[in-house]
């Protein structure tokens, strides 16, 4: 059983790459976050469970750190990831934020806004704000989508519908608060199905659909990514699937903590569910009563496993976490960071056999992922000469996206 890449793995994006969308991240995206949460959160003076240094005053640290400051521990060595980071950090004690991976980087500035919060004591989410709003956003839109749904159960499991909804699910990625807020003008957004399917890089969604076509009452894992709009695609996907009697469980694997300002926390399908279940019309509100039954009952459950907050690549996952994927029929991983993980983050050429990469997963899985990052594999030669000529930031603008079945 293979537990890595077939192929030898390349070096890992850095911040030092100069001019690459990894060194504005470092310089210019993760500061600028960083500001926001300090606008719109009301933060405790201190942390309670040490009485000592103030959250602003933390936040502000960590902002003038960036990006030439070495990497150090974390302080807040009650927290249930410690023995997940400490090593980790323990490899990069020497080195700045450029300097570090790229991956590790982003993971690690997320980890550094939960110790400056003391999450673990005070259950602030530093992103509620925004999170709110694209809920709010993404309510207003389902409201076509949930019709659809009503109308697939009453007939039963149907590749086309399945087939829309994945299509659905991986838009939905398209709102990622990392990068752009809710109220950015320059975000994304392919409203229609002509457009979604027109930036389609990698369509794989007939190779799923007769893969699952003679299974029933299957386990479906899926690796959650956002909160908001992407979150209602992944509960109408699984409420679907447990509706029409096609999958018999449903396990979600988000996040422990809020992390990449819009990823899903069991908080978060709380929430969401509970929103749901108040909104007037009767197929949303419908919709929101069987996700209640479904958690009830079993067949909808939430994990929070601490390696997918962890700064590894996918193949490091522990031996727990392996066993529980390979029980899946289908593994489904959502959106940039959850590929980013599974490809660890390096530079592969585009072209590289997506597969080969993918080799050590333990259950087949689906990949989908609209394009926000320079990590990818699986494309020909004649799509790179295309997507090049046409749309020079094509990789990283989010309007191109992957599904890709191994």
């Amino acid at each position: 059983m293979l537990t890595r890449p077939k192929l030898p793995v390349p070096p890992p994006l850095r911040g030092a790459d100069r001019g690459s969308f990894a060194e504005d991240t470092i310089k210019r995206r993760l500061p600028e976050i960083a500001r926001r949460v300090l606008r719109e959160n009301d933060l405790p003076d201190t942390a309670p469970s040490t009485g000592s240094g103030q959250a602003k005053a933390a936040i502000e640290s960590l902002i003038d750190e960036m990006p030439y400051a070495l990497v150090r521990p974390l302080t807040d060595t009650h927290a249930p990831d410690t023995a997940v980071w400490q090593p980790a950090i323990d490899r990069y004690r020497s080195q700045n934020w450029l300097e570090i991976p790229w991956f590790f980087a982003e993971t690690y500035f997320f980890r550094r806004i939960i110790e400056a919060i003391d999450y673990f004591h005070t259950g602030l989410d530093p992103y509620r704000v925004q999170k709110e709003e694209a809920l709010r956003q993404g309510l207003t839109a389902v409201h076509t989508l949930a019709r659809t749904l009503v109308l697939g159960q009453n007939a039963g499991w149907q590749g086309d519908v399945f087939r829309r909804l994945l299509l659905a699910a991986l838009w939905g990625n398209q709102v990622d608060l990392s990068l752009w807020g809710t109220d950015a003008a320059e975000k994304p957004d392919h409203t229609d199905d002509k457009a979604r399917l027109a930036h389609l890089l990698v369509d794989d969604r007939t190779a799923v659909t007769d893969h699952l076509y003679p299974l029933e009452q299957i386990r479906l894992d899926i690796l959650v990514d956002n909160a908001g709009p992407e979150l209602l695609a992944d509960l109408m996907l699984a409420d679907y699937l447990l509706s029409c009697g096609k999958a018999g469980q449903v396990h979600l694997h988000l996040k422990l903590y809020p992390t990449f300002v819009s990823d899903a926390t069991p908080q978060d399908v709380a929430h969401t569910v509970e929103n749901l279940c108040q909104v007037a019309l009767e197929p949303v509100r419908l919709w929101g009563e069987r996700l209640l039954k479904a958690q009830a009952d079993g067949r909808l459950q939430t994990h929070t496993p601490p390696f997918m907050i962890s700064p590894h690549s996918l193949w490091q996952m522990p031996d727990e976490f392996r066993r529980e994927l390979a029980q899946a029929h289908l593994v489904i991983s959502k959106g940039d960071a959850n590929y980013r993980r599974a490809l660890g983050d390096a530079h592969w050429p585009f072209t590289t056999p997506f597969a080969d990469v993918v080799s050590y997963l333990p259950a087949p899985t689906l990949f989908l992922r609209v394009c926000k990052s320079n990590v990818l594999a699986g494309l020909t030669p004649d799509q790179l000469t295309t997507l090049n000529e046409q749309d020079a930031d094509w990789v990283t603008s989010g309007r191109w996206g992957v599904l890709q079945w191994v």
